[in-house]
C-alpha cells in the first residue's frame, strides 16, 4: 500500500508509516496542483493538510485510493461528496486543535487589550509611546462569546480564569449544559449591546455568513473589541474597516480572512487598531505533532485492518450491510442538515422515528447519521458519524430512536421531530424506487422535494399570485428555478412550498421575498 503526504505534516507521521510493514510513504509536502493530479493513481492514501485542494479532478484520477486523512478538523478544502461517490474514505482529526485555537483566541484577545504588536512595532523604530498605546484591564470586563462548542468553551474558561464575565450567544445549547460551563446564554442583541470583547467560535455557514456586519457593529458598545479565530466571511470585513473608522469599534484582532491569504486591498491590511495574524489557530507544534500522529495511526488502521476512525462520510457498519441501509443513512443526514438549517432555539430534544421495511434493519447507524446531519450546521467543530452522539450529549440534547407500526403510503420512512425550547419541527423522509430519497412531509404539511442542491422553504398563505411573484422575484434577480413542489391543509389556509434554486440567496434578496404578499417566512437551505 503506498501512502502519499501532500503537506507539511510533522515528521511523527512519516515514522509511524514507514514503521508499518506493508506500507510505502512518500513525503512530497511541496507537491505543485498539475502533479498531484498526474501521480495520485498509484496512491492508496492521501494524507493532507489545508494546502492541498483534493478537487474533482484529482479524485477522478485517483483510480486506486482508498482512503484521504485530513490532519486537522476542516475538510473544506476535500471535495467530500465526490468523495462519498467513488467509496474513497474522508478522515479527520475532530479536537486535535480544539485546546491550541481556543488558547489564540485568548492570546489575541490580550494583545488587543495591551496593544502589544502596535507597541512592539513603534519600539522597533526606535519610538518610547507610552501613553499612545495604554491599554484596558480584563478583570470584570465582558467577554461575548458568539458559539459555546468546544472551543468557545474552552475560551469561555479561560476567561472566566482570567476574572471576566462570560456571556454568549447560541441557540443551540440548552440552559443546563451553558449552567455547567458557568455561562449565561443571552439573545444576540443583548451580547452585542453588553459586551466589551466579543469573541466568535461559529462555523461559516448560509445564516452565519456576514453574520457580523455594519448592522450588527451597530448595535455595539462603543469601544468594543472584536477577536475571530473561527472562519472568515463571518465578519463582514468592508465593515468591520467602517465600524472601526466610525470609532465603534476599538480594535479586533483577526486570524482568518474570507480569501486567504488576503489580496493586498483588504481594507484591514491598513489598519492600526487591527492585529492580524495568518491563519495560526492550530499552528503550534504539539497539535500539529498531535493531528499528524492521530491521521497516519488512523490511516494505517484502514489500510491494514480496514478499521475506520474519525471518517466523516462513512459510518461504522459491517460491509455486509452498508449497501442495503445506505440509502437510508444518507436520507437520514439530509433530513438533518435539512432541520438544521431552519431551527431557530436551543434544541432539547431529537425524535427519528421508523416505519416500514426499515425497522427489520440496525437503525442505530441512520439515527447517528440524522444527528450528524443536525449537529454539522450548529458547531464550530466538524461532527462524524463518530462523534455525534456524544456532542449531542455534552449539548444536553435527549436523542429518542422509535420503531413504529403505523402504517405510511412508503415501504418505509424516515421521520425527524426536533424540539427546541420555542418550537418543534417535524420533517419526514422516504425512498423512492431503492435508493432516491424524498422529502414527503414538512410539519402538517404533505409534499414530493427533492433533497439536493439549493431549497428555498416558503411558509405562506394560500392565495393567488403567491407562486407568481415568487417567480418574478428570482428571475429578475438572476435565480434559476430547477424545481418546485407545493403542499397545503386546506384552500386558502397555510401553505409550504420548497424551490429547487441553482444558486444561493443574498440576505437582501430574502429580505424582499419576506416584504412579498402572504409570505410568512422564507429559509434557504443547503443539502
Amino acid at each position: 500500500m503506498k501512502v502519499l503526504i501532500s503537506d507539511n505534516l510533522s515528521e511523527v507521521a512519516v515514522e509511524v508509516f514507514k514503521s508499518t510493514p506493508g506500507i510505502e510513504c512518500d513525503f512530497e509536502p511541496k507537491i505543485s496542483p498539475e502533479e498531484l493530479l498526474e501521480r495520485i493513481k498509484d496512491y492508496h492514501a492521501l494524507a493532507v493538510r489545508s494546502r492541498t485542494k483534493v478537487t474533482r479532478e484529482v479524485l477522478e484520477a485517483a483510480r486506486n485510493l482508498k482512503v484521504i486523512g485530513r490532519a486537522g478538523t476542516g475538510v473544506d478544502n476535500i471535495d467530500v461528496a465526490e468523495a462519498t461517490k467513488r467509496g474513497i474514505i474522508v478522515m479527520n482529526t475532530p479536537g486535535g486543535n480544539t485546546i491550541t485555537t481556543g488558547e489564540h483566541a485568548i492570546a489575541m484577545m490580550l494583545s488587543l487589550a495591551r496593544n502589544i504588536p502596535q507597541a512592539t512595532a513603534s519600539m522597533r523604530r526606535g519610538e518610547w509611546e507610552k501613553k499612545k498605546f495604554q491599554g484596558t484591564e480584563l478583570t470584570d470586563k465582558t467577554l461575548g462569546i458568539l458559539g459555546v462548542g468546544n472551543i468557545g468553551s474552552v475560551v469561555a474558561s479561560r476567561a472566566q480564569g482570567l476574572k471576566m464575565n462570560v456571556i454568549a450567544y447560541d441557540p443551540y445549547i440548552s440552559e443546563e449544559a451553558a449552567d455547567k460551563l458557568g455561562i449565561t446564554l443571552v439573545t444576540l442583541d443583548e451580547l452585542y449591546r453588553k459586551s466589551d470583547f466579543i469573541s466568535i467560535h461559529v462555523p461559516l455557514t448560509n445564516e452565519t455568513r456576514n453574520l457580523v456586519d455594519r448592522e450588527a457593529f451597530a448595535k455595539m458598545k462603543r469601544g468594543i473589541r472584536l477577536i475571530n479565530c473561527a472562519r472568515g466571511g463571518i465578519v463582514n470585513e468592508e465593515d468591520l474597516a467602517w465600524a472601526i473608522k466610525e470609532g465603534i469599534v476599538a480594535g479586533a484582532a483577526i486570524d482568518v480572512f474570507e480569501k486567504e491569504p488576503p489580496p493586498p486591498d483588504n481594507p484591514l491590511l491598513g489598519l492600526d487598531e487591527v492585529i492580524l495574524t495568518p491563519h495560526l489557530g492550530a499552528s503550534t507544534q504539539e497539535a500539529q505533532e498531535k493531528v499528524a500522529k492521530a491521521i497516519a495511526e488512523q490511516i494505517v488502521d484502514c489500510l491494514t485492518k480496514g478499521s475506520i476512525r474519525n471518517a466523516v462520510n462513512v459510518p461504522s457498519v459491517p460491509a455486509e450491510l452498508l449497501a442495503a441501509l445506505d440509502p437510508y443513512i444518507k436520507l437520514g443526514e439530509k433530513l438533518g442538515r435539512f432541520q438544521g438549517q431552519i431551527l431557530t432555539g436551543g434544541i432539547e430534544e431529537v425524535t427519528v422515528e421508523y416505519s416500514g421495511d426499515v425497522v427489520a434493519y440496525d437503525i442505530a447507524p441512520i439515527t447517528i447519521a440524522c444527528i450528524k446531519g443536525i449537529l454539522d450546521q450548529l458547531m464550530d467543530q466538524y461532527v462524524n458519524f463518530v462523534n455525534a452522539p456524544l456532542v449531542a450529549k455534552e449539548r444536553g440534547i435527549k436523542v429518542v430512536e422509535v420503531k413504529s407500526s403505523r402504517s405510511t403510503d412508503f415501504a418505509s420512512s424516515v421521520t425527524v421531530s426536533v424540539k427546541t425550547r420555542d418550537e418543534e419541527h417535524v420533517v419526514e423522509g422516504a425512498l423512492f424506487g431503492k435508493s432516491e430519497p424524498r422529502i414527503v412531509k414538512i410539519d402538517k404539511f404533505f409534499l414530493d422535494a427533492v433533497p439536493e442542491g439549493y431549497l428555498l422553504v416558503l411558509h405562506n398563505e394560500d392565495k393567488p399570485g403567491v407562486i407568481g411573484n415568487v417567480g418574478t422575484l428570482l428571475g429578475d434577480n438572476g435565480v434559476n428555478i430547477a424545481r418546485l413542489h407545493l403542499g397545503r391543509q386546506s384552500v386558502g389556509g397555510e401553505a409550504v412550498s420548497v424551490w429547487n434554486i441553482d444558486t444561493p440567496l443574498s440576505k437582501g434578496l430574502i429580505e424582499e421575498l419576506l416584504k412579498l404578499p402572504h409570505i410568512l417566512s422564507a429559509k434557504v437551505v443547503e443539502l
